[in-house]
């Protein structure tokens, strides 16, 4: 990982749009700043898209997309995207499953959940998983005993075990059917409602994450960073941001904000 100085100005210049991680990277123990909020304002006044990208619930993604500065969001962990339409006061929603199979895995899901828990003593269910549509989060730090990495793993082991895709975030192991992640749903964002093809149009974004679910966006965006604290994964990722900030979580989004418009 570079320091996010070394990002070249020219190619910093070239990009048109900001996908973003939120917790620990938007937010800073678990509030998002005044500092964060501001700098996605700066990105949406300058003419860039921005698209928070979370492995939070379908509940929190609903108010993020109405209330906050933002061209769509993409929530629990690439499960869908929702994009409020402001002009015709409308949200589109686009899910990877239908209504049918997301209620079966539901189901199923709160037996997965009830065995997890037997087995990995501290850990429990994320307090947001009511809000939750499609995966189960299991909480690891958020309002509980920071458990050791080995109860972690323990956590994702068992759900594989369950035939669950499962993903380490900075404050919950999510699990879910199905082979999608953060990356396969942005790309089905941009092509159905910005007409644009990712792959293609790569150098135009960038990625801010943290942790190991954001490794899908960092391998794929020439134009990825970390914000400082993503080094405590170090090690534990399938690939890591090119560049990485000074500061930490929503300074750190901040920071890589100022950058980018530092080069107009």
């Amino acid at each position: 990982m570079l320091p996010l100085s070394e990002f070249p100005i020219q190619e910093r210049r070239a990009v048109r749009g900001v996908f973003c991680d939120i917790d620990d990277t938007l937010t800073t123990g678990g509030r998002l700043t005044a500092d964060a909020y501001a700098a996605m304002e700066r990105l949406e006044r300058a003419g860039l898209q921005v698209v928070p990208i979370t492995g939070r619930p379908a509940g929190w993604c609903d108010h993020i997309a109405r209330m906050w500065p933002v061209a769509a969001v993409i929530g629990e962990n690439g499960a869908f995207f929702f994009r409020y339409d402001r002009a015709a006061r409308s949200m589109r929603r686009r899910y990877v499953h239908d209504a049918e199979t997301r209620s079966a895995q539901r189901e199923h899901l709160q037996q997965i959940a009830a065995a997890v828990l037997a087995e990995v003593p501290g850990a429990a269910i994320a307090a947001d998983q009511a809000y939750r549509e499609t995966d189960l989060a299991i909480d690891y730090c958020e309002d509980v005993a920071r458990l050791p990495r080995e109860a972690v793993d323990r956590i994702v082991q068992l759900m594989q075990a369950h035939g669950l895709t499962a993903k380490v975030s900075s404050i919950h192991v999510n699990g879910w059917f199905g082979g999608y992640d953060k990356l396969a749903m942005s790309k089905v964002l941009f092509a159905e409602r910005f007409a644009t093809d990712l792959d293609a149009a790569n150098a135009r974004y960038a990625y801010a994450g943290d942790s190991p679910n954001d490794a899908p966006m960092f391998g794929f965006f020439a134009n990825s960073i970390g914000v400082a604290n993503v080094a405590r994964f170090d090690g534990r990722m399938a690939a890591e941001p090119q560049y990485v900030a000074r500061a930490a979580a929503g300074a750190g989004f901040a920071e890589i904000v100022a950058h980018l418009l530092g080069a107009a």
